[in-house]
């Protein structure tokens, strides 16, 4: 019997290894790329219609990642906030982008953006199953952010409607990729710590990038 147990423990650590290690493999070459990509991941694309909404969110890595990371947040929350935490980031995003057309980019928006990056990944690593409605409050400011940035890129003459909805609908499939990689690591401390753990350094590397 206690070979059995034993047996079965070390496969349970072994599981969680190789899932830590497919994890840091997978998130390996974004933190990469992210590295080599200037900081400003939301200067300089097209948001006029349907398809740039679709595809502004994963042109910038900053957003990207931090799409992924609520996701994963959600997946670790508490069941009572769980659908809150993406619902919250989706609805400031919404308010933001529409601030943002109004009165176009403002610079620290930027920094703010990728400083959410570095804070969602430590709170992926260090919160799990927490039923605080801090978690959906933090989610909609972070989602303020990055949504006044693409509102302010709107170009002149889009149709701002096809972008939004184009926006928030990719914004949700991220979310919902976000989930299943949070339902895999959450029970799983090993996992959960290098996922927040490269999300963070993803983030610093986007700080210093827009440092330099």
């Amino acid at each position: 019997m206690g070979t059995r147990i034993g047996a079965t423990a070390s496969g349970v650590r072994a599981a969680k290894v190789r899932a830590t290690f497919a994890l840091v493999t997978a998130m390996a070459p974004v933190a990469v790329a992210v590295a080599a990509t200037p900081a400003g991941a939301h200067t300089g694309l097209p948001a006029g219609g349907l398809v740039d909404g679709l595809v502004h969110p994963v042109a910038g890595p900053d957003h990207l990642i931090a799409m992924l990371a609520v996701g994963v947040l959600a997946a670790t929350a508490a069941e009572r906030v769980a659908w809150w935490v993406p619902v919250g980031f989706v609805a400031g995003m919404i308010a933001g982008g529409l601030v943002g057309m109004g009165t176009g980019p403002v610079a620290v928006i930027e920094t703010g953006i990728v400083a959410s990056v570095v804070v969602l990944g430590g709170l992926i690593a260090v919160i799990r199953r927490t039923d605080g409605w801090w978690l959906p409050l933090v989610a909609a400011t972070f989602g303020a952010l990055h949504g006044h940035a693409h509102g302010a890129e709107l170009p002149d003459g889009a149709a701002p409607v096809a972008y939004l909805v184009g926006f928030v609908a990719a914004t949700a499939a991220l979310h919902v990729a976000g989930t299943g990689v949070g339902l895999l690591v959450r029970h799983r401390a090993p996992a959960r710590l290098a996922a927040g753990a490269m999300v963070s350094a993803t983030g610093a590397a986007l700080v210093i990038g827009t440092l330099g």
